[in-house]
């Protein structure tokens, strides 16, 4: 895409414009600002952007009833922009649930300064998501229709269940586009798949929003990762955000390290970090995957993985929202498969079966 369309749909007069400074001085075309989403949609009839930048919190009509009417009528990229909060945290849960690609969060104080800065991540999210794969987001999100939406959801037989060890552990690397695809994974396994460890770049507050929110909708333990916290059977782990995560061997137990440190690749957490953990202490009784999200985070521990004997897999280009990621794994070498998101949740339970028998 040589030019890139976008209305920005704020009611902040300080934040439409900033926000638009940043993003031509990137060589983005802002085509409208609007402050409000009853204005926004009556300027997007005559000139439909690329992508949406689009507040949460406005008159008339909050953001996330507009997302959701843009859904409906024309699916479009939408990059939200939320608070740094708690309540920040689960309002952008609901609109990434409702079909937007990613989000930017902004400070309640020295916003001027912030929108200024041109590391803040808008220009790239915005860029991202003028790439994003509509169609992969809409079978992603729950609500829509979805190919193959009628098929029973995997199930382990008696014959099939994993049996009750923490020897085993499943990790993820995941990114734009992440929310939606990891819940369509994790609502289809059931409680007996190994214990998994994900790294979804995310900011502080965010992933136990995530957190919360899956583990209402999953027969899965959900949870923001503790220092020390067990991987067991039919667990997810996420490591927080803002913060790493590792797979450590304690006897015969794996349990995960938190801990603070520097930004590795751009990100805090990072899935490389993790991934090589894994990698280090789980050999062949684990298994990796690295699915949607821009850039190349995940490839290079994805291939420790490999090397170390695990089974690994990359999410396949059609169901990405975003193939930067898994195209990366695949080139380095670290993916043994490429895996569509609906048959995703099968293949680890057939990887998991594998592990066992060759344990």
């Amino acid at each position: 895409m040589s030019e890139i369309k976008v209305m920005i749909v704020d009611d902040s007069a300080i934040v439409r414009k900033h926000l638009g400074d940043v993003l031509t001085k990137a060589g983005i075309h802002v085509i409208a600002t609007a402050a409000d989403p009853l204005f926004a949609m009556q300027r997007m009839k005559t000139n439909w952007p690329d992508v949406l930048v689009l507040d949460v919190e406005m008159p008339r009509m909050d953001g996330i009833t507009f997302l959701k009417q843009v859904m409906a009528e024309r699916p479009t990229p939408v990059v939200m922009c939320s608070t740094l909060t708690e309540k920040g945290g689960q309002t952008t849960m609901q609109a990434l649930a409702a079909g937007a690609v990613s989000f930017v969060t902004k400070p309640k104080m020295g916003l001027k300064d912030f929108l200024e800065d041109d590391s803040n991540g808008i220009v790239n999210a915005v860029r991202a998501a003028a790439k994003a794969n509509m169609s992969a987001l809409r079978r992603a999100t729950p609500g829509l229709p979805k190919p193959g939406a009628a098929r029973a959801a995997v199930v382990a037989s008696p014959q099939e269940a994993m049996a009750e060890t923490t020897d085993r552990v499943i990790a993820v690397a995941i990114s734009t586009g992440g929310v939606q695809t990891i819940e369509a994974v994790l609502t289809r396994l059931p409680r007996t798949v190994p214990g998994m460890v994900i790294v979804q770049h995310m900011p502080p507050n965010f992933t136990a929003s995530l957190a919360a929110r899956l583990n209402g909708l999953c027969d899965l333990e959900v949870m923001e990762a503790k220092d020390g916290d067990r991987v067991i059977n039919g667990r997810v782990l996420f490591a927080p955000g803002g913060r790493h995560m590792r797979l450590k061997r304690s006897g015969a137990q794996y349990v995960v390290e938190v801990f603070d440190g520097p930004l590795v690749n751009h990100h805090r957490p990072n899935a490389d970090v993790l991934l090589k953990s894994v990698a280090q202490c789980a050999g062949r009784n684990a298994i990796g995957v690295v699915m949607t999200g821009m850039g190349d985070d995940g490839a290079r521990g994805l291939r420790e993985m490999f090397n170390a004997g695990a089974r690994t897999a990359a999410q396949d280009e059609a169901s990405c929202v975003v193939f930067g990621m898994p195209r990366e794994a695949i080139k380095h070498g670290g993916a043994q498969q490429v895996v569509s998101l609906d048959d995703m949740p099968s293949w680890l339970m057939a990887a998991a079966r594998s592990v066992v028998a060759s344990a």
